[in-house]
């Protein structure tokens, strides 16, 4: 936790990144880089010049909320590590849990 989830950002790119920003990551939130998860979602375009039409980058974070100030920070990592890449046009939504309906191993995590 936290977990990231990335379209239109190919697998094998985002591994030359992933160590450096989970370390910048961790740092913000004040957590070892084990507690996040980096996935990259495979997606097929079917709208806006057909099935083989490049995706924008998209990246959708579940986590406990942090404030406003990392939530920040967190979303500039991101967006700069995708710079990094190449990638200009990156939109990045936070998904907030709640501690009451978030579970590890059938416990609540509160």
């Amino acid at each position: 936790m936290p977990h990231l989830l990335f379209r239109g950002v190919p697998a094998e790119e985002l591994q030359s990144v992933a160590s450096q920003l989970a370390e910048e990551l961790a740092a913000l939130c004040g957590c070892g880089t084990d507690n996040f998860t980096m996935n990259c979602l495979h997606t097929t375009n079917v709208f806006g010049g057909g099935s083989d039409a490049p995706a924008f980058a998209f990246v959708e974070i579940g986590w406990f909320e942090r404030g406003q100030q990392v939530r920040d920070s967190f979303a500039l990592a991101v967006t700069r590590s995708m710079q990094k890449l190449g990638i200009n046009e990156i939109e990045v939504v936070f998904q907030t849990y709640r501690e009451d309906s978030y579970y590890i191993n059938g416990e609540p995590c509160l």
